[in-house]
């Protein structure tokens, strides 16, 4: 049975994008959680996963640049450590910040809220922080949402026009109907700048 297991496993890893990561609980849908596991270490062992950290897979991106594999995606390997731990999670920050695009700072510190415990974790010379955060804005925002928020807030209420236009860019109409629905609640000054970035350009 194992075989037929990691058969359809194997499948369903070369079928997602360079640079994804997993975590065993991902596959608990195919076969039971230990099976899964055991899988997992007889892919890394062939080469078509990497261990990142105990737990923490990915499907390593070779770089025609670099003429290597790039260090693992810091941003998927946060969402799967919080999908692991059922926490809610979004970056804080100059973190927001960077992943936004809005920072070009090369940062080796990622911050990230979560609904979970304090935790810090080392990837090579990356340092992952989760802080605990219980309040509605993460709870009850969705992550692109959440991630904006507080990309504003680490701007603060001075934000540049240039931010607000950048920001309008990088999200879909779709996104921005979300953030504008979903962000009704937050504090006031957030909210005019969001109704700027969701605003229709005639």
């Amino acid at each position: 049975m194992i075989n037929s297991e990691m058969s359809f496993i194997r499948k369903r890893i070369l079928s997602l994008p360079a640079g994804s990561v997993f975590i065993v609980s991902d596959f608990t849908d195919i076969t039971e959680y230990e099976n899964a596991k055991k899988c997992l270490l007889r892919l890394e062992k062939e080469g078509l996963i990497r261990r990142v950290i105990r737990g923490i897979y990915d499907k390593p991106f070779f770089s025609n640049i670099l003429k290597e594999y790039a260090a693992p995606n810091i941003e998927e390997v946060a969402k799967a450590i919080a999908r692991n731990y059922n926490w809610k999670t979004s970056p804080a920050g100059i973190t927001a910040l960077n992943l936004l695009g809005l920072s070009t700072q090369v940062i080796n510190s990622y911050e990230f809220y979560s609904s979970g415990q304090y935790k810090t974790y080392e990837i090579g010379k990356i340092t992952i922080h989760f802080k605990h955060k219980s309040s509605k804005e993460l709870l009850d925002l969705s992550y692109k949402t959440s991630l904006v928020v507080n990309a504003i807030k680490e701007l603060g209420p001075s934000i540049d026009e240039h931010f607000i236009l950048m920001i309008k860019k990088r999200l879909s109409s779709e996104e921005k109907n979300n953030l504008l629905q979903e962000t009704s609640g937050v504090t006031k000054w957030i909210y005019e700048i969001i109704k700027k970035i969701c605003r229709q350009e005639k």
